[in-house]
């Protein structure tokens, strides 16, 4: 990547997660296992916490939307709605199947991802290059922030359990789906407001193409992460790539 970051104006780094900080295999042959083999036992210990009701909720009206739409999700009937594990079930795994970008999935997601993390069977997993990274980035002023459709709560668990320790000390901000789609432009306008930064003086870096499109429609700086495991991509040329958070020199 050419030219340091100071030289760039970048004031803050904004992230991705998967094939970005964290190898995609963590995510689909790890993460995602996990919650689909915890799903129903999560559900019959703590459907009736806060948390877990609020996802439920948010689930229900995704579900409303998908029947509407005549997407055929699995039944959920509106007497089962209040309470009804197995239907809560089978449409979070109808969703999974899908690979959909659910808020309400990815509230429950890091729910029980959380019981992982704090019983000790879940450790979150980063490239090596990326906690010496952190600390030149934040040594020469510039903030770090996340933005991953995972939930705000599965991306700072994941940061806080890495074998390097508790890397969110080094993080400023983190933006889930909450923020906007992130293939939308819009969502990076919200994001650089947030930061109360100008566009300009944003990096992003993901290794999703349609993603750093959007960032650059608002006026971000972007960059792509080619990572092992990683999906090609399809790229303006003007575009920087990289393979190593080390090429992103302050």
């Amino acid at each position: 990547m050419t030219g340091g970051l100071r030289n760039r104006a970048i004031r803050s780094v904004l992230l991705d997660i998967e094939g970005t900080t964290t190898p995609i295999a963590f995510v689909y042959d790890v993460l995602f296992p996990f919650a689909r083999t915890n799903l129903d036992p999560f559900l019959r210990e703590h459907f009736d916490e806060d948390a877990v009701r609020a996802a439920i909720q948010r689930l229900r009206v995704e579900w409303e939307s998908d029947e509407a739409a005549g997407r055929t999700p699995p039944e959920w009937p509106d007497a089962a709605a209040g309470r009804d594990p197995a239907s809560v079930s089978a449409y979070v795994r109808w969703l999974m199947d899908r690979d959909r970008k659910s808020p309400g999935l990815k509230e429950l997601q890091g729910r029980i991802w959380e019981a992982g993390y704090r019983n000790g069977v879940l450790h979150g997993d980063v490239f090596d290059d990326v906690p010496p990274a952190f600390a030149a980035w934040r040594q020469a002023g510039i903030d770090i922030a996340i933005y991953s459709s995972g939930s705000v709560l599965a991306q700072q668990l994941l940061f806080e359990t890495t074998r390097f320790g508790d890397l969110t000390k080094s993080i400023a901000a983190f933006f889930d789906t909450a923020a906007g789609p992130k293939a939308s432009a819009e969502s990076y306008k919200t994001i650089v407001n947030a930061l109360g930064r100008q566009p300009p003086e944003v990096l992003f870096v993901s290794d999703i193409g349609a993603e750093l499109a959007a960032a650059r429609q608002v006026g971000c700086q972007t960059a792509l992460s080619i990572r092992p495991g990683n999906a090609p991509q399809q790229v303006d040329a003007a575009i920087p790539i990289v393979h190593s958070f080390d090429e992103i020199v302050t």
